[in-house]
Order: C-alpha cells, then structure tokens, then sequence
C-alpha cells in the first residue's frame, strides 16, 4: 500500500532516532562503522527528499517531472511518494 509523504518522513525520522541513539558493538570494525553512519544519512537523505518531492508536488510539478530527478519513472514516483487519498 503507498505511503503518504508524512508517512515517509515520520518513518525516516524514527530511523534516525533509532540509528542515532543506537551505539551498536563494531568490534572495532571501521567497516561496521561506516555501515551504521550511512544508515543514518541515508534515513536523514530520504525524509530530506520526501519533504523536496511533497514541496515539488505542491508547486504543481508534475510526478513526470519529478521522476526525472528522482531517476525514476512517473509511474515509479507516485506510488512511492504520492499521498493516498485519505492522506
């Protein structure tokens, strides 16, 4: 079932918190490390472009013109960005 944009962003910011609060045991592994930093940008990146498609969407783009940036196709970007009706 698609998610509404706010459904994206609170999901995202719940990751981050978890992530960020999280002091997960790398065994000194800088590689683990790394993994886990990239888990909590890409949790910030994705509620980021969740808010950037909603505000491209509000100022009338179309989803064509959005999944040009996003790197997708328009039948790809509404389903994952679109607010459901009830939204």
């Amino acid at each position: 079932m698609p998610k509404s944009v706010q459904d994206i962003i609170d999901s995202a910011d719940e990751l981050a918190k978890k992530f960020e609060a999280m002091q997960p045991d790398a065994d000194g592994s800088p590689a683990l490390a790394a993994v886990h930093r990239g888990a909590v940008a890409r949790s910030r990146s994705e509620a980021e472009l969740a808010q950037a498609v909603d505000a491209a969407r509000a100022e009338g783009r179309s989803w064509a013109q959005i999944a040009v940036f996003l790197g997708i196709s328009g039948e790809a970007a509404r389903p994952k960005y679109g607010r459901r009706a009830s939204a």
